[in-house]
Parts: C-alpha cells; structure tokens; sequence
C-alpha cells in the first residue's frame, strides 16, 4: 500500500471481465478526469477504443444520465448523474457527520466557507460536504466539485502526506493551473511547513483575492482520508484571524481523526 493509504491496492481480476462494461467505465472514468468537455474523437484515441464504439458508449451514458452532450459543440462531459449515483456511499462515509459541527463552527465562528474534501482516484479530491457563514457575501461551492489533489492549501497538506520523489512533485506540479502561481520552490518550502505544523494556507495563489486554509483528517492507520478546509476573502482575514483560524481548523481536524480511529483524548 502507498505509504498515505490514499490510492487503494487494486482488486484482483474476476476470471472474465465483461468488456463493454469496462469500456464503458473507462470511458466515464475518462470524463470525469476532464476538467472541460471533450469531443469522442479525442476520447477513442486517447483511451484506444474504436470511435464507433466510442460513440455508442457515450450516447449510453447520456441516456443513464451519466454524461452530458452540447449539440452545439459536440462535446461530452460527466453529468450531475454521477454525482447521484455516489451520493448514497458518501453520506455513509464516517468522516462525513463526524465533520459536520466543526465545519458550522468555523464557518459561523470566522465567516468564511468551512469545506469537507474526500480523496479520490487519479490524485483528485472531491466536495462532500460544506458549511458557509450566515453573511451577505459568502464563498460558495457545489458538492461533487472535483479538483486536483496537490493544488491550493489542501494540495500542500496532501503532498506533505504523500512525500513523493523531487522529480514526480515537480511534473504533478507543472500540471496544476492557479491564479497566481507560487515558484515550485516556494511550493515545496510551504509543503514541508505544512508537513511541521499539521496545516496549509494558500495566500491568494489558487483564487486572486481568497485566503484557503487545510488540515487533514487521518483514519486509524494515519492515513489521510479527507481535507477540512477554510475558504475566505483575504481582504476580511487578518493576521490575527488567520492565526485563529488555523489553530481552530487543525484542532478540528485532530478530533475528527480522533474520533474516526477511537483515539480520545
């Protein structure tokens, strides 16, 4: 197993596997990769599936409601459907209600946006759950949100987990797409601060203007099986409140991973 537990050891192969259907994951999981739609031409060469059978694939997954079609552009995309069929597994996560009064307390206690993250396949996160501030101007975000794993606060707080080779940070980093983007130097130096204190902040280099802050809940085996993270404008969090934050956030973390492994105390 990796060293974090975040990507699961793969399950042994049945004896037949039942090739459309694998096709037809591989394509689903291909679109839920995509961060915009894409054309079924790019979609077959990439994953090496006949165009045509490309296309019956996608059209079925229209039809399940698992994918998307724009008739102007042509182009396929993952659909909200996925979000639904997932949606029962989510809620039965443990971590899930655990979280749910620390991401009200932060959000209500330091108005900004407390969000619940859960590690997916292909080094991705994705939303599960959030509490926003009860104020006029609030930072909002859709659950089922995906994002790249290694990108904004939570992003240093992950890789800090992970620890990967100098050279595979660097190409995971050249993949991820920010505002204003911190040198990948300063990246690394933030990553092992994180590592040290048990939380990340992100100063305006994701989103222009927001100040993101991160700490990981941890399974019983020290595995990191979610990010709380904190999202607010930068212009409404000072140093002291930042400070404040941040010790909140990590003291939360500590005793949803506490209570997830049944360590208390």
């Amino acid at each position: 197993m990796p060293p974090d537990g975040i990507e699961p050891l793969e399950p042994p192969a049945p004896d037949r596997l039942v090739g459309a259907l694998q096709s037809g994951l591989r394509v689903l999981r291909y679109l839920c990769s995509r961060d915009t739609p894409v054309g079924v031409n790019q979609i077959a060469r990439e994953l090496g599936i006949n165009p045509s059978t490309c296309f019956q694939l996608l059209k079925t997954l229209v039809h399940e409601r698992l994918a998307v079609f724009d008739p102007n552009s042509k182009m396929y995309g993952a659909s909200l459907g996925v979000v639904e069929l997932a949606q029962g597994r989510l809620t039965r996560d443990a971590f899930i209600p655990l979280a749910r009064p620390f991401l009200e307390s932060l959000a209500t206690g330091f108005g900004v946006t407390a969000a619940l993250f859960r590690p997916v396949q292909g080094r991705r996160v994705v939303l599960v759950d959030f509490a926003e501030a009860r104020s006029a101007v609030r930072i909002h975000m859709p659950i089922g949100q995906r994002m790249p794993m290694l990108l904004g606060a939570f992003g240093r707080c992950f890789a800090a987990k992970l620890n990967l080779p100098r050279p595979e940070l660097r190409a995971e980093f050249r993949t991820l797409r920010w505002q204003d983007p911190p040198s990948f130097e300063t990246y690394c130096a933030e990553v092992s601060a994180a590592r040290r204190d048990g939380f990340a902040v992100d100063r305006g280099n994701y989103v222009r203007g927001v100040c993101i802050s991160a700490a990981l809940v941890e399974g019983e085996r020290g595995e990191a099986v979610a990010a709380i993270s904190c999202v607010g404008l930068s212009a409404q969090l000072d140093e002291p409140q930042l400070h404040a934050l941040t010790a909140n956030l990590r003291d939360a973390a500590r005793q949803v991973s506490q209570a997830l492994s049944g360590r208390f105390g």
